[in-house]
């Protein structure tokens, strides 16, 4: 076996089939111990800059919010945690009056993030290093617009057109609710101005309408559960 073939067995198994970089190191130690060849280097758990860190994913929280049980959006889909939907490829009607403890909605929201959102926002940037802010954004954008591999904004970036890459990025406006977030998102990516705070606004459902009680909304430190939750990816 080679030592390619031996990092490709192995990465399956890890959670999102993505390596860490503390991973690669004992892999490539032990093919080191058995005298396998370093005839290409070992792979990158992901390019510079794109890690979820907890400030990523942090920011991301803050354009949203955190509700424990599955409710109704404005559409009337059945979401829950950080704006998750059966869609995702993690089914939330079994949340249903059933609220989960925080840990359990950010262990899935950013496993989620690592599994879905950010490998599609990796390709959209390929062979253009991002900041910790541009990767941030970026993924806020996607994981609100799903947009972020045909959005005219990343092109004009990649090109280094800044102005018109700011101005395309506006355009993601509708519905008119979501402009504030989007001039966040915008600021950050293009002038590294983060927004959160570390807290996130937990809200409950309202019952029969199964709607978010927004009136009875707590800002909630969850740093801590996000920490542990981040160590799971």
């Amino acid at each position: 076996m080679t030592r390619t073939a031996l990092f490709d067995a192995i990465r399956p198994f890890a959670p999102g089939k993505t390596l860490t970089p503390d991973q690669i190191r004992t892999i490539d130690g032990l093919a080191d111990a058995f005298g396998m060849p370093k005839a290409v280097a070992a792979p990158a758990a992901h390019p510079a800059g794109t890690a979820i860190t907890e400030r990523v994913a942090l920011e991301l929280i803050s354009h949203e919010a955190i509700v424990q049980e599955a409710y109704k959006d404005s559409v009337g889909i059945w979401t829950w945690s950080v704006g998750v939907t059966t869609a995702s490829g993690h089914a939330v009607e079994g949340y249903k009056d059933k609220p989960q403890p925080i840990s359990k909605c950010l262990e899935v929201y950013v496993w989620l993030l690592e599994k879905k959102y950010a490998p599609a926002v990796r390709n959209a940037f390929s062979g253009k290093t991002l900041t910790e802010a541009q990767f941030a954004a970026a993924l806020s954008f996607h994981y609100n617009t799903g947009a972020i591999g045909t959005a005219s904004w990343v092109t004009a970036f990649k090109q280094g057109d800044i102005a018109k890459a700011k101005t395309a990025f506006m355009q993601w406006k509708k519905p008119p609710e979501i402009l504030k977030r989007r001039q966040a998102e915008r600021d950050l990516f293009f002038d590294g101005r983060w927004s959160n705070d570390g807290k996130a606004s937990v809200i409950p459902v309202r019952k029969p309408s199964y709607q978010p009680d927004f009136g009875k909304a707590k800002r909630l430190d969850i740093t801590p559960d996000l920490r542990e939750a981040l160590k799971q990816i």
